[in-house]
């Protein structure tokens, strides 16, 4: 292997941001239906478990700065798909029925895109890279 190869390989940073945009590529054409991008439908995912969640716990539990969930709550309320309601202050986000609908499809796209990487990486081998790559994400937020 060449001392390129070897420092490629070993290094975190690049070899994740290339399974990113690997993985990203899977999910834009598993959830194509909707014209939203992947992490639009993850935010819509979340208020639906969470309804009427705060827009401070939905950056945290998405691991997103409140400037980007302005945006992407933005572009969502412009499309009939949350609501967005002020409580003293603070800011509560739900899903309108347009919402749960694109809820709906996306679970099913959930369930092809986690067929289509299984098919390649093999399925055990994508669940417990998923969890991995879960455990040390935690990790790495709790030790910024």
């Amino acid at each position: 292997m060449s001392e390129e190869s070897q420092l490629l390989t070993r290094c975190l940073y690049f070899t994740a941001s290339r399974f990113a945009r690997n993985i990203t590529k899977l999910a834009e054409k598993a959830f194509d239906a909707d014209d939203l991008a992947p992490t639009y439908l993850y935010l819509i995912m979340t208020v639906r478990f969470h309804p009427n969640i705060t827009q401070k716990e939905l950056c945290r539990r998405l691991s997103i700065a409140p400037s980007t969930s302005t945006r992407f709550i933005d572009k969502l309320e412009g499309r009939k798909l949350v609501t967005r309601t002020a409580g003293g202050k603070e800011t509560y986000i739900a899903l309108t029925d347009e919402g749960e609908k694109v809820y709906t499809r996306f679970r099913q796209s959930l369930e092809v895109l986690f067929e289509r990487y299984s098919e390649i990486l093999g399925r055990e081998f994508s669940a417990d890279l998923s969890k991995m790559l879960h455990e040390a994400s935690n990790k790495l937020e709790q030790n910024p």
